[in-house]
């Protein structure tokens, strides 16, 4: 018995001995491999930067990074709302093929809803290998800060280190989720203290390779911007013309019944929640003129810069790929139904931004809800100032990040995302297309659950409700104005089917009608 447990013990220690051994090759494997920074922003719209075209919201640290590096026309978030994103960001896959297909915990279902909300899952599986624990198997040093939102504690994921949590205020004390892990004081900002700890993190593993995470919650509300830099912008609005057309204009639901141009002035004059409802219409934001707004990103702005002064003070800047983007497009229409007959101080609270010339806004899926930022820094690698028309979605980062990194693939893993590589060297890309599908109805507007695809020029949306359809040529009309479906019967099957078809691969789950006998699904939450 004592040999028995003589040779346990000795097999024991050499195991202890072989993992610490492991760790230190997985370190050294790492050697000196470009560290990753993923600087993604919360709810920030296409045209919400200097260099995407915005003439009222200063973002110079932005702009340099896009003169610095490869700037993208056609990226896309894989979901118009936050969570999926996310998750398809750090999986790899479609938000339809792990199920997690709306923002954790999700809209509750309404009485007048037509449809059942879809079966859904309520946080990232288990089963979903992260590309934060990819990169940690290879020797990087990982970290998540800000807004994770996926329902379970990102050091479950592969992060070394987190620090997140929903913020009730920009401004001391965030909220309970931080009191303790982003301690602050009285004026502090929370953009600017996330960025302390991020800069920390970066000091303290400088000497070997690392994947930081930063999940800004900003630019979503409550839209709350510095003090300081609010005041900039009431200057600066003072100075400037008045923008012509409209502030604001109703969008209507495009998959219920038609509404006439007298109606839609009709409910214009009558800014009441129920009409709106019983209508189906829901106000969106036409102008770039909210100074809340523009102080939060130009903090934003801020922080980018700062972390690349840090890059540059620790010679780290020539070895560390920087990846820019938004999870999602910009809210230019409200957190629920929000009227518009107040004071500006307080629709400045409520509506964020334009999103013009695209149409609609987060938690749509037309271009305004799901086209972003995009831009990526790979020094010595990427030519400076240079803009890329490639299609590209939020299932595609995993790949793209390991090659660039000449880690092996993952297809098992990553199975939706294609790697834009070439696209990065200037390369013909074509990605194929891409999928879209938010069985549920939105926090932002009175459009029916519904889907969409992407191939090439030519977008299709589907709702599920009535199965009408939209076609628009984006090249032609990227604001999606004018509906081709029966323009183009040919192109418009053949997307149908290819939605279709993708929905049966992934096993996408539908919203069903309600009944006198049916009952919402498991997942759901109900409004009491």
């Amino acid at each position: 018995m004592t040999q028995n447990l003589t040779r346990v013990t000795t097999w024991l220690f050499l195991l202890i001995l072989m993992s610490g051994a492991d760790g230190e090759m997985d370190r050294a494997e790492a050697g000196n491999r470009p560290n990753v920074i993923f600087f993604l922003v919360d709810d920030l719209g296409y045209r919400d930067l200097g260099c995407y075209g915005s003439s009222f919201y200063e973002t110079p640290a932005i702009d340099q990074l896009a003169l610095e590096g490869m700037r993208f026309e056609n990226a896309y978030a894989t979901c118009h709302v936050c969570s999926p994103s996310r998750a398809s960001i750090l999986t790899g896959k479609y938000p339809a093929r792990t199920n997690l297909t709306e923002w954790l915990g999700g809209r509750p279902e309404r009485d007048y809803e037509k449809l059942h909300h879809a079966e859904k899952a309520n946080s990232l599986p288990q089963s979903e290998q992260t590309l934060a624990e990819t990169l940690r198997r290879h020797g990087y040093a990982t970290a998540n800060y800000g807004k994770a939102h996926l329902n379970r504690d990102p050091t479950t994921y592969g992060f070394d280190e987190a620090i997140t949590g929903w913020v009730r205020s920009y401004y001391h004390p965030f909220s309970p989720a931080y009191s303790k892990s982003l301690p602050s004081e009285p004026g502090d900002y929370y953009t600017d203290k996330l960025t302390d700890a991020a800069i920390d993190f970066i000091e303290r593993n400088q000497d070997r390779p690392f994947f930081v995470h930063l999940e800004h919650f900003s630019v979503h509300d409550p839209i709350q911007g510095r003090t300081d830099l609010v005041e900039k912008y009431k200057r600066k609005l003072k100075t400037m013309s008045p923008v012509p057309g409209p502030d604001y204009i109703l969008e209507a639901n495009p998959d219920g019944e038609m509404i006439s141009p007298d109606q839609i002035q009709e409910l214009m004059s009558q800014d009441e929640e129920i009409l709106h409802r019983d209508a189906r219409v829901w106000w969106v934001k036409q102008k770039q003129d909210n100074v809340e707004f523009a102080a939060m990103v130009e903090a934003t702005d801020e922080s980018l810069g700062r972390i690349r002064s840090k890059l540059r003070e620790l010679d780290l800047d020539e070895n560390t790929i920087i990846i820019f983007s938004s999870d999602n497009g910009g809210m230019s229409a409200s957190n629920q139904y929000r009227g518009i007959q107040h004071e500006q101080k307080i629709l400045d609270t409520r509506f964020a931004s334009s999103n013009l010339p695209l149409r609609g806004a987060k938690g749509w899926n037309y271009e305004g809800g799901i086209r972003v930022p995009l831009i990526v820094h790979w020094p010595s690698h990427v030519k400076e100032t240079t803009l890329s028309k490639a299609i590209v979605t939020g299932t595609d980062y995993y790949p793209t990040i390991l090659e660039m990194l000449g880690l092996p693939l993952l297809p098992n893993q990553h199975r939706d995302g294609k790697s834009f590589i070439s696209a990065l060297k200037q390369e013909p890309h074509d990605r194929g297309p891409i999928f879209w599908h938010f069985p549920h109805y939105s926090n932002h507007g009175y459009q029916s659950p519904g889907g969409a695809v992407r191939l090439g020029r030519y977008k299709l949306l589907e709702y599920y409700e009535n199965g009408t359809l939209q076609l628009f040529d984006l090249l032609e009309d990227v604001g999606e104005q004018t509906n081709i479906a029966d323009a183009k019967p040919e192109v418009t099957a053949e997307l149908v089917e290819l939605l279709k078809s993708w929905r049966e691969s992934v096993d996408a789950k539908m919203p069903f009608p309600k009944t006198s006998t049916s009952k919402p699904a498991r997942s759901s939450r109900v409004k009491k």
